[in-house]
Parts: structure tokens; sequence; C-alpha cells
């Protein structure tokens, strides 16, 4: 497997990103993968600057929509003005037409403006007064919430969050991680020095090379035993829906991928299964949806054996 290209594009965030190389990792296993990133993080954490700096990595068009109650559907997907000069409808293409879209603090907007984004996210395709335009690809959605600040905010429903690839925190630095940052934007703005290292071409070609990786039946199996789980569970009300089961199947293979693998290991679902999972449980009225999902996602893991075997081919 050839993932030359990732490495450079790790290592080039990794000029401006501190100490976030497993977030990295997993931000470009969901792009690889065609899916989405949910961010629960605290403002100031970096999410902006990581969304920045992955859109110069790779070269792509970037756009970020600042959701608020008063931001309204074609704010997102653009609309038809009447042109009186030139008597005709002139179509304005909305932020989401670019290849990395940062939707910032989405749960702040209405619930009609956030499923505006479910075409799009789904589809890749916005349909404006009946006309169906494609979307740039690929297409990376990746949304941020603040899980601290809640008055005045509208909770994602869960056909939405089943929508995103995964669900990640960025976290705190770690005291010494504060310091590296420190002297890293001492004297310059690493973002603004950066450079592609690849083409949006190259990334197209890996989300279909990395198809190719192996998974071995018995690894299925146990990804099957896990979800089932979740689904049987008395502390849970909704386990793992079917999009939720390939969306697991999808991210392993672009992670074994990424890692320079063309198989899959154990160690993969192990990482993947709480950021992949954990957001698409639905527990009883009162549960700490995030957090209580990964715990049960934990407590699931510890009780189903892993398989033991020769994973290649």
């Amino acid at each position: 497997m050839n993932n030359q290209k990732l490495i450079e594009i790790r290592k080039n965030i990794e000029k401006v990103i501190i100490g976030k190389s497993e977030n990295i990792d997993l931000i470009l296993t969901a792009l690889l993968a065609g899916g989405h990133v949910l961010l629960d993080d605290v403002p100031g954490t970096g999410k902006t600057v990581l969304s920045k700096s992955l859109a110069k990595s790779i070269d792509a068009e970037f756009n970020r929509i600042q959701f608020t109650p008063d931001l309204l559907p074609s704010d997102v997907t653009g609309m038809n003005y009447y042109n009186q000069k030139e008597s005709t409808f002139v179509l304005r293409k909305g932020p989401a037409f670019c290849n990395i879209l940062l939707a910032d603090e989405i749960n702040r907007a209405t619930p009609r403006t956030q499923s505006s984004l479910l075409e799009c996210m789904e589809e890749r395709q916005i349909t404006i007064d009946g006309e169906t335009l494609p979307l740039n690809q690929p297409f990376f959605v990746i949304a941020t919430q603040n899980p601290v600040e809640t008055a005045g905010t509208y909770p994602l429903p869960e056909a939405q969050l089943d929508r995103f690839l995964m669900q990640l925190s960025m976290g705190l630095p770690t005291p010494e991680e504060e310091l590296q940052i420190m002297n890293r934007f001492l004297l310059d703005t690493p973002l603004e020095e950066l450079t592609p290292v690849c083409s949006i071409d190259d990334i197209t070609a890996m989300q279909q090379e990395y198809k190719n990786v192996y998974i071995h039946p018995e690894l299925m199996n146990y990804m099957v035993q896990i979800i089932q789980a979740t689904r049987t569970s008395a502390e849970i009300v909704s386990g793992v829906s079917p999009r939720g089961t390939l969306a697991l199947l999808k991210a392993v293979r672009a992670y074994a991928f990424i890692k320079g693998r063309d198989y899959v290991v154990p160690e993969d679902i192990k990482l993947l299964c709480s950021p992949v999972l954990a957001h698409r449980l639905v527990f009883p009225r009162g549960s700490q949806g995030r957090i209580a999902g990964l715990h049960m996602i934990e407590k699931i893991m510890n009780q189903i054996p892993v398989p033991t075997e020769n994973w290649g081919r």
C-alpha cells in the first residue's frame, strides 16, 4: 500500500497542530472513507485551524459557515435570485459548493437549516428550485459543536448524527505540548506558510485504492458481534444501524491503508469502534449521550473475545 502521500499530509498538518497525531489520522481516515466528522469540543482547541491545515495540505477549496439561529438553508446551499438587468433568474451557489466545509457550531442553527446539510452529506448533491447540482469531489464536512454551552442550541437529531462517520474530541494539550505551541507561534504563523503536499486527484485516487484492503472473515464476524451487542443491550434504547456497520467497515479498511497495510488487524477495529459507533447509540432520557456511548462501547468490547489469527490474505 502506497501511503506516502498520507504521511506527508500528516507531517504538514503537524507543522501547525501539535500533539494530535491520532486525531489527524482519524480525520484522514474519514476523508478516505468518504465520510464526515463531528468535532465535539470547547472553543479554542484547534478545530478550525485543523480544518484549514487539511484543506491547504491537499490544495482543496475550503469554506466555513458559522451556524447561528437566524441562518437559513439557502445560506448553506445557495439560491436563485432575479437579475433585473438581464430579466432572468441567476444561480448563486452557497458555501457548500467546495471540497472541505467547516460547519462551525452546527447545533446553534435551527433543525431546518441543519437538515439542509443532510442531502449534501449523504447524496453529494444539492437541489435548488427543483434543479439537482452535483457537489465537488471529494466533499468532506467537518462540523463542530460546543458540549458545554447548550443554552440556545438545537441538539442534532439521531438521524443527522448517524450521517457522521465519526465523532471526535480534540482535547486540551499537555503542559509540554502547550509549551511547544507557544514556541511554534512565537515568531510566525505556521498556517499561512503551509503549502500543498498532494492534490485533490491524489485523494480521489486513494479513496478508490483503500478498497483493496483485505479484511479477514473472522474480523468481520468480530465486528458483527460488537454491533449486535449494541442492539441487544437492555441499557440501550436503539443500537447501531446497518449504516453504522458499513461505516465501521469502511473506516477500518481506510485506517489500515493509512498505516501502510493491505489488511485489517484487530487493533484497527478496537481503535475505531468508539469514534465510529458511540454517537450512534440512543440511551434513555437523562443519559449523557456521547460519554454514555463511549463507556458502553468499551464495556461491550471488554466482553467479546478478540480473535487471534494470521490476518493477511
